[in-house]
């Protein structure tokens, strides 16, 4: 976009315009079956270039001096294997510890999408690819995060009962935490179910509200400086201040999805 376009638009029109989704109506008046195009094709190319170039990195591994790829992703691997050791010291990890590794990966490269200048970026869309709405972050799509952590919890529900047993599974949620008395029962219901949902919630919402304000941060900053308020200088202080900062903010909130991840498989696998 350039700048005397985006002089020409209101604040709330600018802010609005960078903060849509492309959006494709799978049925007539949309509803739930409407897709975010943008969210959906951002996240899956991240993934492909992400996991895809440690597919390739692990077809050259080496036991002796690694290249500077595997050393870099090693170290990353170390890190989370540590972090979920920490958490889950008893049986194999070794699936929680992949799972956890994926997730930072996946979710910190969705985070960093935030670093794209924006006002570049949806000029690029709109004058060369001709698509009006694009928004570059997937994580600052509540969708995106929603998706994430009902698939973690689904995984804590299925290892839940691998590890447990079906019946073991069924007792945990009728007979903790106040005990086996049948009167008990809904009540232990209805805590179990309060437990349940209140994570992939605790997940979904500190991850979206994150990244969405650090992007409405960013926009207010450039308002600023189309304004003529500061001029350049101070524009691009407040800029790379604030990408300074949310470099903390980006790597952080990967690190805590991740965390949240291990601990939830690990809390599958304790008995009451």
């Amino acid at each position: 976009m350039s700048e005397a376009s985006q002089a020409a638009q209101s604040p709330t029109e600018y802010i609005q315009h960078h903060l849509a989704n492309l959006v494709h109506n799978v049925q007539p008046g949309g509803g739930f079956w409407t897709v975010h195009v943008d969210t959906v094709v951002t996240s899956m190319i991240l993934g492909v270039l992400a996991f895809g170039l440690l597919y390739l990195i692990s077809r050259k591994v080496t036991a002796g001096v690694p290249g500077k790829a595997q050393a870099f992703f090693e170290l990353v691997y170390d890190f989370v294997d540590g972090q979920v050791k920490d958490i889950f010291s008893s049986g194999d990890r070794r699936f929680i510890v992949g799972l956890s590794f994926t997730v930072f990966v996946w979710v910190i490269l969705m985070n960093a999408m935030d670093f794209l200048p924006i006002d570049y970026f949806a000029g690029f869309m709109e004058n060369v690819l001709h698509i009006h709405s694009w928004k570059p972050v997937p994580t600052s799509d509540i969708n995106t995060t929603l998706a994430l952590s009902l698939t973690v919890i689904g995984l804590v529900i299925i290892y839940s009962v691998k590890a447990k047993g079906f019946g073991g599974y069924m007792h945990e949620l009728f007979c903790t935490p106040f005990g086996s008395f049948p009167l008990l029962w809904p009540l232990n219901f209805l805590f179990q179910m309060i437990e349940l949902i209140s994570k992939p919630l605790s997940l979904a919402l500190r991850l979206y509200g994150n990244m969405y304000a650090g992007e409405i941060i960013f926009l207010l900053i450039a308002m600023l400086g189309a304004a003529g308020i500061g001029g350049a200088l101070v524009g691009g202080l407040l800029h790379a201040g604030w990408a300074i900062f949310h470099i903390l903010i980006v790597a952080l909130q990967a690190f805590i999805f991740m965390m949240l991840t291990a601990v939830y498989m690990a809390m599958a696998h304790e008995h009451h």
